[in-house]
């Protein structure tokens, strides 16, 4: 192959590093913010601050309740219950009814797909009423447990329409040989099937993580006591009617998003495996 020149390869490199200045600016001025010791709006161009200060983490950390405990602490605990929870609950739920519809065929298994494809159609916002007057009536309002709940219906379907897709690229002919060998259903299902899924499985369990990380609505509504509250929640607490605290604000928001990046990270191997690498090789 002829080799590009170097002019090529200069503007290349060049656009790379205009892009990524562009990607990287609105992180950095957000970092400045939360890095000044000030609440006021900065304005400047260059996201460099003048004075470095941790005194707007300290502010959102150090959040104390009544009691003098340490709130903050019990709100990330919170959001990382809820998120995780969503995360399994979605996945035990949705593997199972992605493989099913992906393998066996059933009466009203079309119609079940096409009903999970309506249900996202419509904004959580819309089944706000009717889901606060069930968890009212189950006791669940200020839950960690019922807003797990609320998550979980949201994150099902888009969890069974994407793992379906996957499931269906994967050969029968791998099932078959394990039932050959006298292995069951079940077996074949988590010893062969998920671990071949295993890079849609990571793709499904991060969105449905992120989905409940950041969720704000539904969690300002059924959720009063502080004490209950998820970071999201936290966050908006620093936006008041008539002035805006940019500086913690900034700051939380660097904050939220920490666990979120680590787990991208944590993650990226199987999101490259799924780009790369096939069940059947030959």
């Amino acid at each position: 192959m002829r080799r590009p020149s170097l002019l090529r390869v200069v503007l290349a490199h060049a656009l790379i590093v205009v892009v990524t200045v562009a990607t990287l600016y609105p992180v950095l001025w957000v970092i400045k913010m939360a890095l000044t010791p000030s609440q006021a709006f900065s304005v400047g161009i260059i996201p460099i601050p003048d004075v470095v200060s941790t005194e707007n983490f300290a502010h959102v950390m150090g959040t104390t309740d009544a009691h003098g405990g340490w709130l903050f602490g019990r709100q990330l605990l919170n959001s990382l219950v809820v998120a995780l929870a969503t995360s399994a609950l979605g996945l035990a739920l949705s593997t199972t009814a992605a493989y099913a519809l992906s393998r066996y065929e059933f009466p009203g298994r079309d119609r079940s797909m096409a009903a999970f494809l309506v249900t996202q159609m419509f904004p959580g916002v819309v089944m706000l009423i009717p889901l606060y007057i069930l968890l009212d009536a189950f006791g669940l309002l200020d839950s960690l447990m019922g807003l797990v709940l609320v998550y979980a219906t949201t994150a099902v379907p888009f969890s069974v329409w994407t793992l379906k897709g996957y499931f269906d690229t994967i050969p029968r002919e791998l099932e078959e040989a394990a039932l050959l060998d006298g292995a069951s259903a079940w077996m074949t299902f988590t010893r062969i099937i998920l671990p071949l899924a295993r890079p849609a499985v990571a793709v499904t369990g991060l969105f449905s993580f992120m989905t409940a990380w950041n969720e704000f609505i539904l969690a300002a509504t059924l959720l009063g006591d502080p004490r209950a509250f998820t970071l999201p929640i936290v966050l908006q607490r620093y936006v008041n009617e008539y002035n805006t605290e940019w500086g913690h604000f900034a700051a939380g928001a660097i904050v939220v998003s920490i666990p979120v990046v680590a787990l991208f990270f944590a993650l990226q191997r199987h999101f490259v495996e799924g780009l790369t690498a096939g069940s059947v090789k030959g």
